[in-house]
């Protein structure tokens, strides 16, 4: 049996007027999802338990069976683990994305989606800064760690004033909103304003936000801290889902996501030209992850391109990503899964990222299973459906009102 997953980060979402009072998924042509979802099951589930915020750090745990209300221990952790971070018990991992702030305005949470080598040196001025000249005669050890683009770590290591009730918020739910009631608040939230204050001192004049100024492109004002925690211990995939061994591999820009894979025993799949942005490369996705079938039982796609057209507002983009994993992604993986006989595809986002509100919801999203051996899932026919969109799963039978317990019981039999 050979399995693959494709998550499209955030496309679901609300009816646009725009669109004729569609929504993005319903409006993208999507011929080839559309023909899956007709022999098919489609449904929908939450994977965001009740009282837990809506990110894809939660909702990416619920999408692959792992209750968050137990696993979850910040977003910060799970994306030092892409990077190799070793975390010690008394450790603190804190996101550190590179912002535009003006007027005291979140103007962009992705300092107009700064490039890796940009944000690179930046986090290096940063480390030359703070971490050289002040951690030493500090009793807090600091280290910044750059990312992809605006998504970078910084590690606090010894005695950090932080803890459970620090609390910090997601830059990408203020795009145009005042910052002032969104700074760090609770325990150490001096110690992580002085941060971000600092680091507004050390980029005013650094010559890669000279040069993006004068290029006409937004600077990285300052760092903006979030999505606190600690070192997280979930168990291996294969050892839930499966009697027999799963080799897993996931394929994706972003390293919250290839954090995850690497905590719970999947491979990271490396792949030239994707951006964790819509200028990513569809087609080299879909093409690796019909390589890795070869030597994987399951592969794991993500797209970050729709939620980021979702945070920016942008029908156009949203449509034009959810054509473009329809179009580039879709059919390598089916052509490749289909060759090995028995074969499953799982399609869904992880939550909506209504581009109304720029930001994700806890709402249901809808999914769509495909392959050859439907028929012994359930007890029940599996009643066809005309397309794959969230009008279609909203009446479906299938819903999972706790989406951690569908990847388990749908795709994959233990």
């Amino acid at each position: 049996m050979k399995y693959a997953i494709i998550i499209p980060d955030g496309c679901a979402d609300w009816a646009v007027e725009s669109l004729g009072g569609r929504t993005p998924l319903q409006a993208a042509r999507t011929p080839n999802l559309d023909s899956l979802a007709k022999t098919g099951i489609i449904g929908r589930s939450q994977n965001v338990p009740a009282g837990m915020p809506p990110g894809s750090d939660v909702a990416t745990l619920g999408l692959l069976g792992y209750n968050p209300s137990q696993y979850y221990t910040g977003r910060a952790p799970l994306e030092a683990a892409a990077q190799g971070i070793e975390l010690q018990t008394n450790d603190w991992a804190i996101r550190c994305n590179l912002v535009t702030i003006e007027n005291n305005v979140m103007k962009s949470f992705t300092a107009g989606h700064i490039s890796s080598g940009e944000a690179k040196t930046l986090i290096d001025a940063l480390n030359d800064a703070l971490f050289n000249k002040v951690a030493p005669a500090s009793p807090i050890g600091l280290q910044f760690y750059a990312g992809v683009s605006y998504r970078n770590l910084v590690i606090a290591r010894d005695r950090v004033p932080l803890s459970e009730n620090t609390k910090t918020y997601p830059p990408h739910d203020y795009t145009d909103q005042k910052i002032d009631s969104v700074l760090p608040s609770g325990d150490g939230n001096l110690f992580l304003r002085d941060l971000m204050d600092a680091s507004r001192r050390i980029f005013a004049k650094h010559s890669v936000n000279l040069q993006r100024i004068e290029s006409g492109k937004l600077p990285a004002t300052q760092i903006w801290l979030w999505g606190i925690g600690q070192k997280p211990q979930l168990p291996l995939f294969a050892d839930r889902f499966s009697s027999t061994p799963i080799r897993g591999a996931m394929i994706t820009a972003v390293d919250l996501l290839r954090g995850i894979a690497s905590l719970i025993g999947w491979d990271i799949i490396n792949v030239p030209g994707i951006t964790g942005y819509v200028d990513t490369d569809f087609a080299a996705k879909g093409n690796y992850a019909a390589e890795a079938l070869k030597d994987h039982d399951l592969v794991c796609v993500h797209v970050e391109a729709t939620d980021e057209a979702g945070h920016e507002g942008s029908v156009e983009k949203k449509v034009k990503a959810m054509e473009d994993i329809d179009a580039l992604v879709i059919p390598p993986v089916l052509e490749a899964l289909k060759s090995y006989g028995d074969w499953r595809l799982f399609v869904s986002p992880d939550h909506p990222t209504p581009v109304a509100i720029k930001t994700h919801t806890s709402d249901y999203v809808p999914w769509l299973l495909a392959g050859n051996d439907l028929t012994t899932l359930t007890s029940t026919s599996t009643a066809s459906a005309s397309g794959y969109d969230e009008e279609t799963a909203r009446n479906s039978r299938f819903r999972y009102d706790n989406g951690w317990e569908m990847l388990g019981q749908l795709f994959i039999r233990k």
